[in-house]
């Protein structure tokens, strides 16, 4: 393949994600693939030859971008997924033109990657020494690197080697999250051996935020039988409601009793860049360690999270080992990043992260953010004003919880209308799905059904938000017969 037919194709490529890119709103935002499309993925055959370029780019925009997620659409409401930022989808094939190990070493990707894990610091508040961070695959790994390094602490306190000797006669490590805590933070405890059951799920208050006094209560009970409270996880914007806790008295309980405090801050803790809200977010300075993920509210290309700590030498210990094949003089006094983490092989994540808030800056950030958050609380009011809707949670961040409520003609008791609203709501999500012309999922909270719409795409109007209800309402119509 010469310079020239890689240019080309190169040309072929642009054009197809332009094109794509610029369809987005004028299509349906998903639909289920036929069944014709998804064979020819599906059973798609190992070639023996090679196939030009030019053919292969033929094949992604027939075979594949037609069949979109949805989540560049401006009336996707789903989950916490964004629309890529361009400037960050321009970046991606140049990182993977160069395709280096951001492992450690003195070339561009290392030191981008550095600057770019200050710049996420500082446009959320947190603390920065050097080496205070590093890329992720997402907050599902960063929660894990964040709670190894909380771990390996517990047990140094408590006399014990946990990278020697393992976790085998130690009494149990505690932490304490909410009933509202990503399933993530369980996955990491399992996969520290910490076990699940040694989770306590605290009681959260009224406004979905976690108690500090049931907090105290639980931590003390642990501490009478024996067990060795290390740890408890706050949100800066839980999955179901986007509530934010008030990070100032759990940072002091956790000050006074000696446990690590980490935030949660996978969707929500760039709210804090909307003047608007960002009291919410008092504290949160104040936390041992903070998971975010640039690839949600920013709008950064999948997949990229953030691990944030307040001392690196907390992950140097619970990470850094540097067999003699590795040693490089190069890497400084920082050493590498596969010192901080898990990952020794790293991709080139820094360079889409600095492409997306260089261009945006962080005034431009931040009024993305602030319309994303008002369009959340028009659609609270939206809610709020039709009657057969109900608003389940203040709305705190960008997320809005809230459930189709139709006048029962029944006289059903209210335990019957409950069954019966749970099935209800249950079953829009995936009516909405298909009728394609917006989309929105749905949860549990308090043991009811709900439906949850996150607004994340600064490209959504007011009109699409009554889109979103008119599509709620219509496809409660469709379960209702």
């Amino acid at each position: 393949m010469t310079s020239d037919d890689f240019r080309a194709a190169a040309h072929t490529a642009a054009d197809l994600a332009a094109d794509h890119l610029a369809g987005l709103a004028a299509g349906p935002v998903w639909q289920p693939m036929d069944d014709a499309a998804r064979r020819t993925l599906l059973d798609a055959p190992l070639p023996a030859a090679g196939r030009p370029l030019d053919e292969l780019l033929a094949s992604v925009g027939r075979d594949v971008l037609p069949y979109p997620m949805g989540n560049g659409h401006p009336r996707f409401f789903g989950w916490v997924n964004s629309a890529p930022a361009p400037a960050g989808v321009l970046a991606t094939l140049a990182a993977a033109a160069m395709n280096p190990s951001s492992a450690g070493g003195d070339h561009a990707d290392v030191h981008l990657e550095r600057a770019v894990v200050r710049w996420i610091a500082e446009l959320v508040g947190f603390p920065h020494p050097p080496g205070g961070g590093l890329l992720t695959s997402g907050t599902s790994m960063a929660t894990i690197v964040c709670l190894a390094a909380a771990r390996n602490r517990a047990a140094r306190a408590a006399g014990w080697d946990v990278r020697e000797d393992g976790l085998a006669g130690m009494p149990p490590l505690v932490g304490y999250v909410t009933g509202e805590t990503h399933s993530c933070v369980r996955k990491a405890a399992e996969l520290l051996g910490l076990g699940s059951k040694h989770l306590r799920a605290v009681a959260a208050g009224p406004d979905g935020r976690l108690d500090p006094a049931a907090l105290r209560a639980a931590i003390a009970r642990d501490r009478a039988a024996g067990l060795l409270p290390f740890l408890v996880v706050a949100s800066a914007g839980t999955v179901g409601t986007g509530a934010v806790d008030a990070f100032d008295p759990i940072a002091d309980l956790c000050a006074e009793e000696r446990l690590w405090l980490h935030v949660d801050g996978a969707y929500g803790a760039f709210g804090v860049l909307d003047p608007e809200i960002a009291h919410r977010y008092a504290g949160l300075a104040r936390a041992d360690s903070l998971a975010l993920d640039p690839h949600k509210w920013l709008g950064v290309p999948v997949d990229c999270g953030c691990a944030l700590v307040r001392d690196p030498a907390e992950l140097r210990a619970a990470f850094s080992l540097v067999p003699s094949y590795l040693r490089d003089e190069a890497a400084g006094e920082l050493g590498w990043f596969s010192e901080y983490g898990t990952e020794q092989t790293r991709p080139f994540r820094a360079l889409k992260v600095w492409a997306t808030i260089a261009h945006r800056g962080r005034d431009g950030l931040a009024a993305d953010i602030a319309r994303t958050t008002a369009l959340a609380r028009r659609l609270g009011e939206l809610v709020t004003a039709d009657p057969e809707l109900e608003l389940l949670a203040e709305v705190q961040t960008s997320i809005v919880a809230f459930r189709l409520r139709p006048a029962d003609p029944t006289g059903r008791t209210d335990e019957a209308e409950e069954a019966a609203l749970d099935a209800l709501n249950r079953d829009i999500p995936a009516a909405v799905q298909r009728r394609g012309r917006a989309f929105l999922t749905g949860a549990r909270l308090d043991g009811r059904e709900i439906l949850r719409a996150c607004l994340l795409n600064p490209a959504t109007t007011e009109e699409d938000l009554e889109v979103l209800l008119a599509e709620v309402k219509a496809a409660g119509c469709e379960h209702t017969g």
